[in-house]
């Protein structure tokens, strides 16, 4: 089970409530010509938020040398899977961390 947020750009969002959801429901089909895990396909604030996020959630979709060494030092735990975008970083996070997810957000 995880704990799904998604955070985005607000200048590329609507603001009417069911435009806001079209918008969303568009972003999450994963249309964009681009793979999902690189982070500079993100706008400048998305890709520092990434920046700071990863370091308290690093991403599980890592080589598995790191992955290896972040098992054997006990944060596998907090491994996150990320879906980047151009304007959304969308992020399931492990449940048991879902209130520091949530604080952190």
């Amino acid at each position: 089970m995880s704990y799904d947020l998604m955070v985005f750009e607000p200048s590329r969002a609507p603001r009417e409530r069911q435009k806001f959801i079209d918008w969303f429901d568009e972003q999450v089909k994963w249309l964009e010509n681009h793979e999902y895990n690189d982070p500079s396909v993100c706008s400048e604030s998305l890709q520092r938020l990434y920046s700071k996020l990863s370091e308290h959630f690093p991403n599980m979709n890592v080589d598995d040398e790191i992955f290896e060494a972040m098992e054997e030092a006990g944060t596998e735990n907090r491994l996150t899977d990320y879906s980047l975008g151009s304007a959304v970083i969308y992020a399931a996070f492990p449940y048991s961390v879902a209130k520091e997810a949530y604080t952190t957000i």
